[in-house]
């Protein structure tokens, strides 16, 4: 299978490229007719579950020529420098995802980094994205977006690493399984403070479901139902202005005392820059600084 470009010219996979393919997240229409004639053409599939692959492929009347490769998170180390070698040997190397774009929150990026070491052609085939989606269908801002993928399954590490997130000004993006969604929306709600929130679910398929709301409300939306299915891409409103600013203070008082700022000091530069009460930016310095 071949593509007819804009130019005129016919694509299939080019000799010493590696492509990096999107694949459908759901809706099997969504995958573009560039990725099905790279998929026909190349020399070599490699992909997560040959078996996925290969039922995709199937399911849309493809033919794929290449020989199959099983590339997943558990044998990147060994499997990225073999495929480099062939990759500079002159094959054509298709890197395909069970579902979405190789690379991002799925395996791909020690074979990107090995191939652009090699100064090997990376190609990237746009295509689906499970948080660009849920990102510009949640009603949040969408100058900026943090992705921050998956966070840790434990509510400890995770609320430490949302705490770590309090002040980002971006809109922030998390894959999140279903079964611990109504967990992290808890967390968002603890750490973060009645965030807006878009929960996206099973985006693109049959059951497709978006819920808006703050994050307390929408973890008891979810609370109440016996089960929540499918895959799921949690949206969360960054900071407020307030919050910013005040984190800004911290960050200035906290280098100036690093500095050996005396407190005194400290807490007019501060007050003026930020408008910050006394009392507060001597809370900040500790008790041992306090006049």
């Amino acid at each position: 299978m071949s593509v007819e470009r804009s130019d005129g010219a016919v694509e299939g996979a080019g000799a010493g490229v590696l492509y990096l393919v999107a694949t459908p997240i759901g809706n099997l229409g969504d995958m573009t007719p560039r990725a099905r004639a790279v998929l026909e053409s190349a020399d070599l599939i490699a992909c997560e579950d040959t078996r996925t692959t290969r039922h995709l492929a199937q399911a849309l009347g493809l033919s794929p020529r290449g020989e199959w490769v099983s590339y997943h998170e558990h044998n990147e180390a060994a499997a990225a420098p073999r495929l480099v070698e062939r990759l500079l040997g002159g094959a054509s190397v298709a890197l395909a995802s069970d579902a979405g774009t190789p690379a991002c929150s799925d395996p791909g990026y020690r074979l990107v980094v090995a191939a652009a070491a090699a100064g090997v052609t990376i190609t990237p085939l746009p295509g689906p994205v499970a948080f660009v989606c849920a990102w510009v269908a949640s009603g949040l801002p969408t100058d900026r977006v943090y992705f921050a993928g998956f966070l840790p399954a434990k509510r400890g590490p995770r609320q430490q690493a949302l705490g770590a997130l309090r002040a980002q000004e971006a809109t922030l993006a998390f894959y999140e399984a279903p079964h611990r969604v109504v967990e992290l929306l808890e967390d968002v709600q603890h750490v973060l403070g009645p965030r807006r929130v878009c929960v996206a679910r099973e985006i693109s398929k049959r059951f497709e479901e978006l819920l808006r709301g703050e994050a307390g409300e929408v973890a008891q939306t979810l609370g109440a139902r016996e089960s929540v299915k499918g895959e799921v891409v949690v949206i969360v409103e960054g900071a407020p202005a307030a919050l910013i600013e005040t984190a800004r203070a911290q960050e200035l008082t906290a280098l100036l005392k690093a500095q050996g700022v005396p407190p005194r000091a400290i807490k007019a530069i501060v007050a003026e820059h930020y408008g910050v009460a006394k009392k507060e930016i001597f809370a900040w310095l500790g008790a041992d600084d306090a006049p």
